[in-house]
This record gives C-alpha cells, sequence and structure tokens, in this order.
C-alpha cells in the first residue's frame, strides 16, 4: 500500500461516537420546521374565538388553559429551535403579561415566510438585516398610531382590563372582575417623579374553586391561608392593632449540647417555671405594645399561646415571609426582629381581622387597611380548573393594566395596529434596493397572521376578511381591525378594544429577535450523552440508551411508558 493512499485514508473523528450533525440547508429547514409546528400549536388559542387546550401531565394532571405561556411551559418542549420559542412566550409574560400567543405565532409566521426567501437562495444574513430594519420601523409606526392617555383614567384602565380577558374563559364576568383589577392596581401604585410604578405582587392573588367567579372579591387587606392557631382566642377583632413579627416565641433550643443535673423534683419545678417564665415575659413585651393582632412569621410555643389567648389577642404563626411582607405594606407596621424593639409605633391598624370559614378551610382576613399599598383578589369560580384559569387570566389583566399605568399609551386591538404597521411598511420598501426589500416586504405579510389568525379562528373568510381590512387601512382608518365578536371588520376604537402599546412593541421585537437568532443557525452539532461507566465491564452493552431518559419527569422518561397516558 503506498503511502499517499494510507495518508488519504485516514479517518478524521471530531465527535463523540453516536454524535449527531445536521448543516446547511437541512438544519436551517429543521429549525424552521419545529418553530412552525409550535406556532401551530397555540394558533387556534388566539382571539376571542380562540380554542382551549388541554395539558394532561405524566402524573394525570389537568390544566385547561387558551394562555400562551402557560401551553408551551406545560407541553415540555424537547426541541432545541422549539424551546427559543417557549422562551420568547414566558420573557413576554414576565414582561408585559399579555400577548404571549401572538408572540409564537409572529414569530413562526416570519420564519416560515423566510422559508420561501431561503429557497430562492437569499443569503439568511439579508433576511435577517432586513427584518431587523422592518422590526425598527414597525416600533416607529406603531408608536405614531398609539394614543397618550392618563395614566390613572379609570374608564380606559377598566377597558385594557376587559380587552385582556376578552379572549379567556372569563369573558361573560369581565366587566366586573376588570373593575376590582384596575382597583386593585391604582390602589398599590407609588407615584415617582410623575411617573408610576408598580409592583405587580403587591396584588396578592388567592383563588378557592366554589361559588362563582361573581362572587370574586377585591379585599383592602391581606387574606392569609392559614387560621387562628388557638380555639381560646377571638376569631374577630375590630380596630386591630397589628404586631408583625419574624421571631419565634418560643425557647430558643442552644446549639451546643448541654446537661442539666437534677436531683430533686424541686429543681425540676424551678426549671420548669423559668422556661414558663421567659415565654411570658416574651407575651408581656407584645401585651405592652397595645397590640391585640400577632402575625408571627416562625413558630409560637403552646405555653406562649395560651398566654396570648388570655390576653385576648388574635395570634397566627408560620405566616409566609412574603404575605408578612405585604401586610406590612397593607397596614402600614413595622416588621419587628427583636421583641425588645416592638413598641406602640411599630404597629399597624386595620378595621377588621376575622377568622372566616371559605368552603372547608378557615382563613384571617385582614381587611379595612386606610391606604393599603398591598391589596388581595379572592378569586372564585365552580371548580378547581375553572379557578386556576380565572387566575391566569386575572395575572393577564393586572399586567396590562400595570403597563399603561407605566408606559401611558395605547392602540386598537383586533389586529388593527398590525395591519396598520405591515401596509406603512410595504409602501416603505418600495424605496428600498436590492435583496432586503423582499425581506421586507415579508415581515409585512407576517404581521398580518395575526388578523388573519384573528379572522380564522372566529370562523369568518380570512381572504376576503384580510383584503376588506387592508383597503379600509390605505384609505386611512387606522383603527380598522377584526371584530371577532361581531363577526365583521369594523372601528376597534369604537367597539373599545384597546391593548397597551408596551404590549405590541414587545411582540414585534422578541418574535423578530428569535426568528433572527435562528435563521442565522447553520449547523446543529447535538453531542451523544455518555454510554456508561468507563472501564471494568466496559459499560454494559446497550447502557447508551439510558441516555433518553432525563429526570425521569414522573415516569414520563420511562421507555415503553408513553402507551400509559390512554390509560390514565
Amino acid at each position: 500500500m503506498s503511502m499517499q493512499t494510507q495518508r488519504g485514508s485516514l479517518p478524521v473523528i471530531l465527535l463523540k461516537e453516536g454524535s449527531s450533525e445536521s448543516k446547511g440547508r437541512e438544519a436551517q429547514k429543521n429549525n424552521i420546521q419545529a418553530a412552525k409546528i409550535i406556532a401551530e400549536i397555540v394558533r387556534s388559542s388566539l382571539g376571542p374565538r380562540g380554542m382551549d387546550k388541554m395539558l394532561v401531565d405524566a402524573l394525570g394532571d389537568v390544566t385547561i388553559t387558551n394562555d400562551g405561556a402557560t401551553i408551551l411551559k406545560e407541553i415540555d418542549v424537547q426541541h432545541p429551535a422549539a424551546k427559543m420559542l417557549v422562551e420568547i412566550s414566558k420573557t413576554t409574560d414576565s414582561e408585559v403579561g399579555d400577548g404571549t400567543t401572538s408572540a409564537v405565532v409572529l414569530a413562526g409566521a416570519l420564519l416560515e415566510n423566510a422559508e420561501s426567501l431561503l429557497a430562492q437562495n437569499v443569503h439568511p444574513t439579508v433576511i435577517v438585516d432586513g427584518y431587523k430594519k422592518a422590526s425598527r420601523k414597525a416600533l416607529q409606526y406603531l408608536k405614531e398610531i398609539a394614543e397618550e392617555v392618563t395614566a390613572n383614567d379609570k374608564s380606559i384602565l377598566t377597558k385594557i382590563a376587559r380587552t385582556s380577558m376578552q379572549t379567556k374563559i372569563v369573558r361573560k364576568d369581565s366587566d366586573y372582575l376588570a373593575d376590582l383589577i384596575v382597583k386593585a392596581v391604582i390602589s398599590v401604585a407609588e407615584k415617582d417623579n410623575n411617573k408610576f410604578v408598580i409592583d405587580q405582587d403587591d396584588v396578592k392573588v388567592e383563588k378557592k374553586a366554589g361559588g362563582s367567579m361573581k362572587d370574586s372579591v377585591l379585599i383592602e387587606g391581606i387574606v392569609l391561608d392559614k387560621e387562628v392557631i388557638h380555639s381560646g382566642m377571638p376569631k374577630k377583632i375590630t380596630d386591630a392593632k397589628i404586631a408583625l413579627i419574624n421571631s419565634a416565641l418560643e425557647i430558643d433550643k442552644t446549639e451546643f449540647d448541654a446537661k442539666i443535673n437534677i436531683s430533686n423534683p424541686q429543681q425540676m419545678k424551678t426549671f420548669l417555671d423559668e422556661e414558663n417564665r421567659m415565654i411570658k415575659n416574651m407575651v408581656d413585651k407584645v401585651i405592652a405594645s397595645g397590640a391585640n393582632v400577632l402575625l408571627c412569621q416562625k413558630g409560637i410555643d403552646d405555653m406562649a399561646q395560651h398566654y396570648l389567648a388570655r390576653a385576648g389577642i388574635l395570634a397566627v404563626r408560620r405566616v409566609k415571609e412574603s404575605d408578612l411582607t405585604k401586610l406590612a405594606k397593607a397596614t402600614s407596621a413595622r416588621i419587628v426582629t427583636n421583641l425588645d424593639d416592638l413598641f406602640e409605633k411599630d404597629l399597624g391598624s386595620a378595621q377588621l381581622v376575622e377568622e372566616r370559614k371559605i368552603e372547608e378551610d378557615r382563613w384571617v382576613f385582614v381587611e379595612g387597611c386606610k391606604n393599603p399599598k398591598a391589596v388581595t383578589l379572592l378569586l372564585r369560580g365552580g371548580s378547581q380548573r375553572v379557578v386556576d384559569e380565572v387566575e391566569r387570566s386575572v395575572h393577564d389583566a393586572i399586567m396590562v393594566v400595570k403597563d399603561v399605568m407605566e408606559n401611558p399609551a395605547i392602540v386598537a386591538g383586533g389586529g388593527a395596529p398590525e395591519t396598520f404597521a405591515a401596509t406603512k411598511i410595504r409602501s416603505w420598501a418600495k424605496s428600498l434596493e436590492g435583496r432586503e426589500q423582499l425581506a421586507v416586504e415579508k415581515f409585512a405579510d407576517s404581521l398580518e397572521i395575526i388578523p388573519l389568525t384573528l379572522s380564522e379562528n372566529a370562523g369568518m373568510d380570512p381572504i376576503d376578511t384580510l383584503t376588506n381590512l387592508r383597503s379600509k387601512q390605505l384609505k386611512g382608518e387606522k383603527w380598522t381591525g377584526i371584530d371577532v365578536m361581531k363577526g365583521k371588520v369594523g372601528n376597534m376604537k369604537t367597539s373599545e378594544i384597546i391593548e397597551p402599546l408596551a404590549v405590541k412593541n414587545q411582540i414585534v421585537s422578541s418574535a423578530t429577535e428569535a426568528a433572527c437568532m435562528l435563521l442565522r443557525i447553520d449547523d446543529v452539532i447535538a453531542i451523544a450523552k455518555s454510554a456508561g461507566p468507563p472501564g471494568g465491564e466496559g459499560g454494559m452493552p446497550g447502557m447508551g440508551g439510558m441516555g433518553g431518559m432525563p429526570g425521569m419527569g414522573g415516569m414520563g422518561g420511562m421507555p415503553g411508558m408513553e402507551g400509559m397516558e390512554g390509560m390514565m
């Protein structure tokens, strides 16, 4: 064998055995396909006529929802490209709260439209540049169309909350709930240099199955899912003086082992009396401060409970730290760590502290706070599944009200701003030279996926609807969108379907970023998992397959268990 052939036939092994690599067009196709499938899953849930999804996990727990972020979070996506779309829905959810489905649907459309350009040999970088330019233009046009509003205008905020809930299970009661949500958000808003700052966590959302959605209430204070610890304590206190304590009313156990030698019963009695005296001393400090309600983050000793009950103090123990912080905001109390520091000025006030029975649980209500900077929405619904979805809907509505208060600009809903931006971008594209023009036009087409999907889900003819919508927009009727409930194209402003500008901006920018990132990928290298232990037995044959059992999520990972789902 000549040296030449020997040299030529030396194989170069770069990747571990079992690794896979897909390159170029194939890699792009694969990624785009995965993203399209994800967009397809949530697409049918967009808009007031959108459908819900029932998700069953490995343990048989059921979630029924049409919230894009929840759907994608629950289905536990494996494909790396699809995971990026799940991420944009999560980001949109945490940033602006609403528009999660729209962001994913738009990203899917951008990738689908890019695919036809890739097939015509347009370089991915050209498409990415075109998309980025178009996205900047879209944000500019959205800003132009948006209307400035007064940040705390209740009627606008109520319409915003109502629009957000139109697409959800709570639609019939959206007027009632929107009113509660707006009151809640306005009361926790802090003003900072003429701007509002809102922490949505200050609106505590508690849910309890039973009753109907109309039974939901806003409590000017905090609801604790705990009960009063001692049966001898009062269950209701009006004009409450509240002490918030985050240390235990118990005798601290020493950190080192200590031995006490007791030789007669008298010494035993002295020892116990001393412990009693220390606990009584703690309780006396609480009584001396003038408090008649004690809310403690840690434990309260049995003896301390007895003394507190004798003093007529209502006490709750093991209150969550987050609830304690909210209580401090609601009642203007100071959280005290050391009982020696507890004085009358540290107490909070509330008109009423009462233990009430909600279905089968007993909860403590702290309500009637003067100027609460933390409030509670107590949501009710016919069943656990319903009340879970009500909670998700209310979260979205709280977030959109927060968005408008922090950034007081609004646009119409029903696909109107997307169609407006698409129309403007199309005419701007004509001024561009080269292949970028194609990418920008595709971006405009992608924006129209929102009105297109809305009309499809409403059972309208998508092509007729879209052409009608385009012609009205070209005539300058910028508020024209798809009035899904009436099943026709109309003025969304008069139908009072309005959304925050912040949500639209987030949808456009996050969808564009995700699409551009995926388009730039031309090589997917998947590294194989290690095949069992090295040396010794050489790793049992067939052990390499064990890599396919990630996390053993509730037995979901076991091979052959897939069929079990049908038996749940």
